[in-house]
């Protein structure tokens, strides 16, 4: 077994075995470098030089009724943090025409909370309509829809649904008791039975094992979600993981890569968490370690990085951002 085999194999289109997966996991620190460049080519394959952009905004926030122990906007916790109701839809389409003109190429409409009063679900639409109109391809992440809720907004011209699995159904007790995992997968099958675009994946650095990262990759692969974000641990003070030891850069470096083994053809997408762990000069690495996308922009609690200095490095990487219309 080498790396040159696995990666063979999976650029001829055959998922990599347990045997494979555990090669790969244990390679050592100084073969990351190896690991990468294998990593980028899998992603050339499916990608080429494209690199998708996305933005999004906190459109309602704080006082969330689940307890997520990353969060810092769950009810649960002394964690400071913004309380809003939802945004105006005009408020909302401004941000995303600004995230257009930074180069975003999909927008989400992010609000917490996991279900949905009918007069949010009328602000989503109306939002989802002006963003459309705008060019930038509306995303939502409001919660818990089911798949009727969800084709009405497709009409109005939603493009994508956001649920993210946070981790494995293994460890996810550790993360979240309000509500079930089984609640979660429910969610990404409604929004893949509606025909939309689902971004669906976890948080990294939480105390989950290696195990625990392969296990959510393969389900995220069965259950074909194709978009994947990739969040990592920012320590919110007044949240249970407060004190949790942040990731390393190069073990962050080879979950992405790993990913790109195990779900070569979806879009990785590295959204929270990116200054935190890489730094402003890890960017390059990013760019060059299997990830398809970039959030560009402020998080939901959190500042983002420069949409500018985002732009000129992937310039800079060889890459070109997913054209949007005019």
């Amino acid at each position: 077994m080498s790396l040159d085999v696995i990666s063979r194999k999976v650029l001829d289109g055959a998922a990599p075995s347990d045997s494979d997966i555990r090669y790969l996991i244990g390679l050592p620190d100084e073969r990351l470098g190896e690991l990468l460049r294998a990593a980028h080519a899998i992603r050339t394959a499916h990608f080429g030089n494209r690199i998708g952009l996305c933005a999004i905004i906190n459109a309602k926030s704080g006082t969330c009724s689940e307890d997520c122990a990353f969060c810092a906007q769950s009810g649960h916790h002394r964690a400071e943090s913004p309380e809003y109701p939802l945004l105006s839809p005009e408020e909302i389409a401004a941000a995303g025409e600004a995230a257009r003109r930074n180069g975003a190429s999909r927008f989400g409409i992010v609000a917490s909370g996991k279900l949905v009063s009918s007069a949010d679900l009328a602000g989503f639409t109306d939002a989802v309509r002006r963003l459309a109109a705008l060019g930038v391809k509306p995303d939502l992440s409001p919660g818990i829809l089911d798949c009727s809720q969800l084709k009405a907004l497709k009409v109005a011209g939603l493009a994508g649904y956001h649920h993210n699995l946070e981790t494995s159904a293994s460890f996810f007790p550790n993360i979240c008791t309000t509500h079930s995992y089984d609640e979660d997968v429910r969610a990404v099958r409604a929004g893949l039975e509606a025909g939309l675009y689902v971004c669906s994946g976890g948080i990294f650095g939480v105390g989950e094992s290696w195990d625990d990262r392969v296990e959510l990759a393969l389900l995220l692969r069965d259950l074909g979600v194709p978009s994947v974000p990739m969040n990592f641990l920012i320590r919110m003070v007044g949240t249970p993981l407060e004190n949790q030891e942040v990731l390393t850069s190069g073990e962050a470096l080879k979950i992405v890569a790993l990913y790109r083994f195990l779900l070569p053809d979806r879009a990785l997408r590295i959204c929270g968490g990116r200054l935190t762990v890489f730094g402003a000069a890890g960017k390059k690495a990013l760019l060059t370690a299997g990830a398809s996308g970039l959030m560009i922009g402020d998080y939901l609690t959190t500042r983002g990085g420069d949409p500018e200095g985002d732009l000129r490095e992937i310039e800079e990487a060889g890459l070109v951002p997913e054209t949007i219309k005019a």
